[in-house]
Order: structure tokens, then sequence, then C-alpha cells
């Protein structure tokens, strides 16, 4: 590798807005996120479903599709 062009390498200390801390390695030293694995809905298992089936009944009736 050719000296002086590489940006220094971190083990960086990640901070999410919901208080959670991790480590992980950077160009930079600390890192602000506003989601994380903790609060994030998909990974929490809160997340939205939404009901497809629904929405292509409504799509079938609406133009008088017969599926």
């Amino acid at each position: 590798m050719r000296e002086g062009i590489h940006p220094e390498y971190f083990q960086a200390k990640v901070v999410c807005n919901c208080g959670n801390e991790f480590v992980t390695g950077s160009v930079k030293p600390e890192l602000h996120v506003e989601i994380c694995s903790k609060c994030h809905p998909f990974y929490t298992g809160q997340q939205k479903l939404t009901n497809a089936r629904g929405r292509i009944d409504k799509f079938n009736r609406k133009y008088g599709v017969n599926a």
C-alpha cells in the first residue's frame, strides 16, 4: 500500500437516538444514527403489515376484473 493516502481507521462508537451504543470500524471515531436494530420496526417486530390481499380485491372490484 502507498503511504499517506489512506484514511485513519478507528474503532468507532455508534450512538443511536434510542440510547443504544455499539462499536464498529469506521474512518470517524464516533457516529450518531437516528435508528438502529434495537429500535427499527422491522427488527423489533412492530412493523405495520399491510393487507395486500385486500388491496388486490379492491383493485379488482374497482376495475371489474374477475380473477
